[in-house]
């Protein structure tokens, strides 16, 4: 693997910084090399927040912030046409995003043609599994079914440390449905 380099879009309460970490150390469990980092607006709940992740079979030598995503993942669908959610994003790149439309309805929303478009119902998911609306790490496992940087059993192992218990479990599960259920255009 090549440097990837993944962009997180949410607000702030949503665990945007939590799950660019869980990819990260779920990087570092299968050998690979990883950073993760957040950045903040207004640092207030509700406010757009973006979080970054690196991961790369070798050493990560750059220490700033993303400019050029490889991959781009939207956990909050209301920022779409607030934010400039594919800025930057490399020819060829990425988007994952929570959605209840298909992918190549956001891809006509986003107005992409050279991108790859992964969507899941991620609030569904957690309403369903979770018995709350967090569904950040639903999207975990939607990005992994897009690209898969890093393995399941990892990201589970990541996830039950994190989580011990009853609501690990469930993670789990809402990260394994998640898999499953999202969808994608080339």
């Amino acid at each position: 693997m090549v440097l990837v380099e993944v962009r997180w879009h949410g607000r702030g309460g949503q665990g945007i910084v939590t799950v660019s970490r869980i990819l990260a150390q779920a990087a570092l469990l299968d050998g690979k090399y990883a950073q993760s980092f957040p950045e903040f607006g207004p640092e207030r709940r509700g406010a757009p927040v973006t979080g970054y992740t690196r991961i790369s079979d070798e050493p990560i030598l750059i220490h700033s912030q993303i400019y050029n995503p490889n991959i781009v993942v939207v956990v909050d669908p209301t920022l779409i046409g607030k934010v400039d959610v594919i800025r930057g994003l490399s020819p060829k790149g990425l988007v994952v995003a929570h959605a209840s439309r298909g992918p190549d309805e956001l891809k006509k929303i986003l107005g992409v043609s050279d991108v790859s478009v992964y969507t899941v119902d991620a609030m569904k998911i957690a309403l369903e599994v979770l018995g709350r609306p967090i569904y950040n790490t639903a999207m975990l496992g939607a990005l992994l079914k897009a690209y898969p940087l890093v393995t399941m059993d990892s990201l589970v192992k990541v996830i039950r440390e994190r989580f011990p218990g009853a609501v690990g479990e469930k993670n789990v599960a809402a990260i394994k449905r998640a898999y499953e259920e999202a969808i994608g255009v080339e």
